[in-house]
């Protein structure tokens, strides 16, 4: 059995949940969000408290049993206070700008890189040295922030390019001269 599974989840004030067809929906001050959880897995809805229960002892069931709690507790935790992930950009030359809403990179390429944000995703800008993605999922804010690391990964000789801001580079040694 799952310990993260048996806890119960609390529901914050301003926070309304609703499970229809193994279908929970959360709607929050910060936005709406809406999840499919498995049949071997039961949702209970009391009145400020949400507990997740299983069918059968099934290898398969117990798997599920806490991955649906945790995806029901980062929809709460969403829609109430939003997620996001911080990413700084070294190097001579690497910078980020806000330009509307999408991002514009200069990142030692020929060329400037502009990323445009999905919907339900922000962009902040401090410096022109640190990124923040904010959002309501804890999903999407994550695959948006890899897929701007992809742009230029942070190499181990100098540490230039974009990491995330508690990545830590382990640094190698560069040419030994004479």
């Amino acid at each position: 059995m799952s310990r993260i599974g048996k806890k119960p989840i609390e529901i914050p004030n301003g926070v309304k949940v609703s499970v229809k067809d193994n279908v929970v929906a959360v709607e929050g001050p910060k936005g709406k969000l809406s999840e499919r959880i498995h049949p071997l897995v039961d949702v209970n809805l009391d009145d400020s408290n949400i507990s997740v229960s299983i069918n059968d002892e099934s290898k398969k069931s117990r798997s599920l049993y806490g991955l649906s709690r945790t995806l029901i507790n980062n929809m709460i935790i969403g829609v109430s206070e939003g997620f996001q992930r911080t990413l700084l950009i070294e190097g001579v030359g690497y910078r980020v700008a806000l330009k509307g809403k999408s991002l514009d990179f200069s990142l030692g390429y020929s060329h400037p890189i502009v990323v445009d944000p999905p919907e339900g995703i922000e962009f902040a800008v401090e410096g022109n040295q640190k990124l923040i993605v904010k959002g309501v999922s804890k999903q999407q804010v994550g695959q948006v922030a890899a897929d701007i690391r992809k742009l230029r990964k942070p190499e181990p000789y100098k540490g230039k390019g974009v990491r995330y801001e508690d990545e830590r580079i382990i640094r190698k040694a560069g040419k030994s001269g004479k």
